[in-house]
């Protein structure tokens, strides 16, 4: 009777973890912004599942893999997507650059899982505190900081700022008024991605404007571990 009753017990249990893995996958097909704003709410109230972070999900993933989301976001070590939302193994694709700037690269990465992988959705994650964009604003208030020798002393991290100042939402931060530009900056970093990849020919606009694919924006707040997105 003990091993008949475990065996409904350990059949019960299977039969759940199915169910919550089958219910999982549709959701994140037909809603998988849904599931990266119900896993930041998890990560927030220190309820997380930890789900897809087990050998059982590594053995699954030896086929193939097809995360849901992309998320563009900086390398900022606060700034992990897979703890910040929630997810596992194979959920998500990961690329993260200082200050989450994009170039060919990038570009070619996140097309490859838009195309190849049957990702729906692209989020461009910034984060308040972000060092790339406080990097800029500083060269931005400091004429002196833009003379040779300083660029010399920046080293390659010149070419993120510059390409953080070639972003004419970046500079129409400048044109304000007002004390928060530093977060008004933060926030432009985040529209000009955004938009830089709706516009991205030909697989990204494309699939945008053919309503295949999701791209959107957000900002990772440093001190309350908050996501908020923006409505673009």
């Amino acid at each position: 009777m003990k091993i008949i009753n475990y065996l409904k017990l350990t059949l019960t249990a299977v039969t759940l973890c199915l169910i919550t893995v089958s219910v999982y996958a549709q959701e994140a097909n037909e809603n998988p912004l849904a599931l990266l704003k119900e896993g930041n709410l998890r990560f927030v109230s220190s309820t997380p599942l930890h789900q897809h972070q087990d050998m059982a999900r590594v053995d699954e993933l030896k086929s193939g893999q097809q995360p849901f989301a992309v998320i563009v976001s900086c390398s900022d070590s606060r700034v992990s997507p897979e703890i910040i939302f929630d997810q596992g193994l194979g959920d998500l694709f990961s690329i993260r650059t200082a200050g989450n700037v994009m170039a060919d690269f990038e570009e070619g990465s996140i097309e490859y899982a838009a195309e190849h992988l049957g990702s729906t959705l692209i989020v461009v994650l910034g984060h308040t505190s972000c060092g790339a964009v406080k990097a800029f604003m500083d060269i931005k208030h400091n004429p002196d900081h833009q003379h040779a020798d300083h660029a010399e002393k920046l080293g390659h991290i010149e070419s993120i700022v510059n390409k953080l100042n070639s972003e004419d939402e970046e500079n129409e931060v400048f044109k304000t008024e007002g004390s928060d530009k530093y977060q008004k900056a933060i926030e432009a970093n985040v529209i000009h991605g955004v938009k830089q990849l709706r516009e991205s020919t030909p697989i990204l606009s494309e699939k945008y404007k053919e309503g295949k694919i999701q791209i959107v924006g957000a900002i990772y707040h440093i001190e309350s571990g908050e996501v908020e997105f923006l409505d673009l």
